[in-house]
């Protein structure tokens, strides 16, 4: 078989599975004009129709369906292939696609991506920003980034941040119109900035605690948002009070754009964790983001907002079990999650 009859054999594959020509473009790093050029003629070689086009969906015939079930156990074959020969390289590299929200990217993985590319330079990580919910199996990323109350079942995680707290945070200029609030219950009488939850499209309700007390309050105000990193320039521009995490308000709070309040009302939830999908073996390129991010976490070196006590530590998992890589074909990842959350290092813990 020649080099370009599997090529067309693995984009088919591709289409199959995402159902999508755009989907299995980016996936595969091609422009979904030359997607659709390779499988007319994959469809011209093999004589058969594969694939049921129309203007918003893409399906399978029966000559196509009968052609993926037969070709995905081989191309996994090929693909754990690959991973058991590339454990021999004596650098990680290809391609990572990681998922995250916005606020993940700009204070934990931009801020290490230099010490990253200089240890490994041949592996090259693409980032998507996305606040809202993504399967990372169906959309095709090597791994996401989310708080751990967010984690998707069927997952393996492993935490790369310390436990976080909340921080309620309003600008001087709002302060000196209203009093600072001295209980959650106070807030009923403020201006509070909402966040909506992108996805499920619930307005995020503000979680405080303290000496057993538990609260959930629904706030009220005339501003509501989807990204963390705009409720603090809002907050800053005294629009009103902002629920944020307090490593990211830190600065506005050292530099008195912002104040705190309720500071002893702000209980710790657990941090980001790094999660993967446990159908497949992992890169060693994966390994070594996880490396790096575990080991900012062992030096301290994740921001933290100064306060009366310091944030928990979390236990740091081991990670130095060697283990394979993919620099090709993989984009053709098996099966998706199974049910039930799986955390590999902090198994006792269920978020």
């Amino acid at each position: 078989m020649r080099s370009s009859e599997l090529g067309e054999l693995v984009a088919f594959a591709r289409i199959a599975r995402e159902g999508s020509f755009r989907r299995a473009a980016a996936q595969l790093n091609l422009k979904p004009t030359t997607l659709s050029h390779t499988m007319r003629t994959l469809e011209t070689r093999l004589g058969v129709r594969l694939l049921n086009r129309t203007t918003r969906s893409v399906s399978l015939t029966e000559a196509g369906r009968q052609l993926y079930d037969a070709l995905e156990p081989a191309l996994h074959d090929i693909e754990m292939a690959i991973e058991t020969v590339n454990r021999f390289r004596e650098r990680p590299a290809g391609q990572l696609r990681i998922s995250m929200p916005r606020s993940a990217a700009e204070h934990l993985i931009l801020p290490l991506f230099r010490r990253f590319s200089t240890r490994y330079p041949d592996i090259t990580l693409e980032i998507s920003a996305n606040n809202g919910f993504v399967d990372i199996v169906k959309e095709g990323f090597d791994a996401g980034i989310r708080l751990g109350e967010s984690l998707a079942p069927g997952m393996i995680a492993v935490r790369i941040t310390p436990n976080m707290r909340r921080a309620v945070v309003g600008s001087p200029g709002y302060f000196a119109r209203l009093p600072a609030p001295q209980t959650p219950h106070d807030l009923a009488s403020h201006c509070c900035i909402g966040y909506r939850r992108i996805g499920s499209g619930e307005l995020r309700r503000w979680a405080f605690a303290k000496d057993g007390e538990h609260l959930n309050i629904a706030v009220h105000g005339n501003l509501i948002l989807d990204d963390a990193s705009l409720m603090l320039i809002a907050a800053v521009q005294g629009a009103g009070l902002a629920y944020s995490e307090e490593s990211h308000a830190a600065p506005l709070i050292a530099s008195g754009r912002l104040i705190r309040v309720l500071e002893d009302w702000c209980p710790s939830f657990p941090g980001f964790y790094l999660y993967y999908s446990g159908r497949r073996q992992m890169s060693a390129a994966l390994r070594a983001l996880i490396n790096t991010l575990t080991g900012a976490l062992t030096e301290e070196e994740t921001p933290h907002c100064p306060r009366k006590e310091d944030v928990p530590q979390a236990t740091i998992p081991s990670l130095q079990t060697p283990v394979p890589s993919l620099d090709s074909l993989r984009g053709i990842a098996r099966g998706v999650p199974t049910e039930g959350y799986r955390d590999r290092d902090d198994r006792d813990e269920r978020y």
